[in-house]
């Protein structure tokens, strides 16, 4: 893989870790700022939402400029919202750096993933994708418990600037080792309209595959987000097992999509076969076993691995399927992977308040996926990637054929 490539993952490694730190941090900040928490804690979906809506936004904004200027200023800006909410004394100026530094993230990731599928041949997408998502979910394992005690430390501003310090070789990263053509961006927004690359919206294939990337990925966010209290309540472990469980489901993620990414290119088809009814399996096990300890943290990995394996690939295929969107075609996945991280949080938190209780999200992360498989069944040809069959009209004859 193209060096340049880890340069954009150290920035995603430092975006993510911007996107999940705010879980352990939420009781200092309300304290700090004087608001109730239930009001701190608009400040995780106000990211998401920022980051799905902004991602086509910014795509279409820097769609004329040479990626690696986008990229640059879509760091700067992310790092300046990241001083302001470090320094500032009000929540309302905390929560609308917030969504500056989503729409910051989603405009990098954006261009990032287009830079990534034009830096490598047409047939290694899904690799250079796993290389810039291998960032987030090293922030699972790495960025964010690091905050998180950082923050417990010293206090919450301090994660705040060390999001902002990893900003600084990020940036040098990507000034000297993105080529300043790279992707050509002005060319490809001077062949393409954007009215003609939002038109690949209307493609049912590329369709079919964000819908079934964002239910997947609604389950893997959803189950994260509330595993904290599957760990205390059901199973009964004390408060210091949580970021055990958290860091084994990020190295189960990242070695789910290191190796899906070697095969998501060449066999999409194999890995939603294989790994889709895995992964159900493994939400219904651990909803029957989170009793058990030890079963719990052996599945906080397993399902870590698959969930990434199979969301990932199927993140790879919009890459694939939008192909013809030259410059909003890492929106279009950033809209998906944002999305579940939308959708699943607010459908686990409604199951919080059935009769399962805190097995709630694991049962709803069941239903996503179970959702998803009925649907790749369906929608096969273009999970597989393959080729749209076209009626030909036979040479002489009036019929097709």
């Amino acid at each position: 893989m193209p060096l340049p490539l880890y340069s954009l993952a150290v920035a995603v490694f430092a975006m993510g870790t911007s996107e999940f730190m705010l879980a352990g941090l939420l009781p200092d900040i309300a304290a700090d700022l004087g608001v109730p928490i239930a009001t701190a804690g608009l400040l995780t979906p106000a990211f998401a939402v920022g980051m799905a809506v902004g991602a086509p936004l910014m795509a279409a904004v820097a769609r004329r400029w040479p990626r690696r200027s986008a990229l640059l200023v879509f760091l700067g800006l992310f790092l300046a919202a990241h001083v302001a909410g470090a320094v500032t004394g009000g929540f309302a100026v905390l929560l609308a750096g917030r969504v500056i530094a989503a729409l910051a993230c989603a405009g990098f990731l954006a261009v990032a993933l287009t830079t990534a599928a034009a830096l490598v041949p047409a047939d290694r997408k899904g690799r250079a994708l796993a290389v810039l998502l291998a960032g987030t979910t090293v922030a699972t394992v790495a960025g964010v418990p690091g905050g998180a005690l950082l923050g417990t430390l010293l206090d919450w501003r301090a994660t705040f600037w060390l999001v902002a310090l990893l900003c600084l070789p990020s940036a040098l990263g990507v000034a000297r080792g993105v080529p300043a053509g790279a992707g050509r961006s002005a060319e490809d927004a001077a062949g393409t309209d954007l009215r003609g690359e939002l038109a690949r919206l209307r493609s049912p294939r590329l369709v079919q595959v964000l819908l079934l990337g964002a239910l997947v990925n609604a389950a893997t966010f959803g189950a994260f987000t509330f595993l904290a209290p599957v760990v205390t309540d059901v199973a009964g472990l004390e408060p210091l097992w949580v970021p055990v469980a958290l860091v084994l489901f990020g190295l189960g993620s990242f070695a789910g999509v290191t190796v899906a990414g070697r095969l998501s290119d060449r066999r999409p088809g194999v890995v939603v076969a294989a790994g889709g009814p895995l992964l159900l399996g493994g939400w219904a096990v651990l909803g029957l076993l989170a009793p058990s300890p030890s079963a719990l943290l052996i599945l906080a990995f397993t399902q870590g691995a698959l969930s990434f394996a199979v969301g990932s690939t199927l993140i790879a295929r919009v890459l694939y399927e939008a192909a013809g969107a030259p410059t909003m075609a890492g929106s279009y996945a950033t809209a998906a992977l944002n999305a579940g991280a939308v959708i699943g949080p607010v459908a686990a938190a409604a199951a919080l308040n059935t009769g399962a209780a805190a097995l709630g999200p694991v049962w709803s992360a069941g239903v996503l996926v179970a959702v998803a498989l009925v649907l790749a069944l369906l929608f096969r040809g273009a999970v597989a990637g393959a080729p749209v069959r076209r009626p030909t009209r036979a040479r002489g004859r009036s019929g097709w054929r």
